[in-house]
Parts: structure tokens; sequence; C-alpha cells
């Protein structure tokens, strides 16, 4: 029994890892339009570089997962594995795009 979900934990962790990087920037701009006491700007400072945290650690749980799940026999949990590392992906497009969002709101900035 402990074969057969020995790549559920991995994968798992790095579909919630996923969730977390996917989500962290969209959260940021609710809890700024919610709150007075943060700008978005500065929401997204803290948010983008968490998402790519995120998103590398959900790729590297995700790889983890799918090794485990190679030398398994069973191949139960192969979606729960394709699933985590698609949103592990996902979350670190939307990390390295809102990188590059900051990127260039800092050139225009400086320019102007």
């Amino acid at each position: 029994m402990g074969s057969r979900t020995s790549s559920s934990r991995p994968a798992g962790l790095a579909l919630l890892l996923g969730a977390v990087a996917l989500l962290a920037i969209p959260a940021a701009g609710a809890a700024a339009a919610l709150s007075s006491r943060a700008t978005l700007l500065q929401s997204v400072y803290v948010a983008v570089p968490a998402s790519f945290v995120a998103g590398v650690c959900s790729l590297a749980a995700s790889r983890r997962a799918r090794a485990r799940l190679e030398r398994s026999v069973f191949r139960a949990g192969e979606r729960l594995v394709r699933t985590a590392r698609v949103t592990g992906f996902a979350g670190l497009y939307a990390a390295v795009t809102g990188g590059l969002a900051l990127g260039f709101y800092g050139l225009l900035h400086l320019t102007s």
C-alpha cells in the first residue's frame, strides 16, 4: 500500500505550491483593492517573487513525484502528478510575466 501512494505526497505538495504560485498575484491585487494600507505596486512587489519561489518549488516537487511514479509498479497518481506539473508551470509563467511587467514599469518610470 505504501508504494501505491509514494508519489501522491510530493504531487499533492507540488499541486498546492503551484496553486499558491498561480494565485499569489491575483490575491495581492485583491488585497491591495480591499486594504488602504498597501498599494497595488507594493503588493505586486511582494507577490511576484513569492509566486516565482512557489513555482520553482512546485516544479521540484512534481519532478520528485514523477521520478517516484516512474519507479513504481502501480501507476496510481499519474494524473495528479501531471496536473501538479502543469499547475507549477502555469504559476512560474505568471511569475515571469509579472516580473516582466514590473521591469517594464520600472523602465517607463525611469524614462519619464
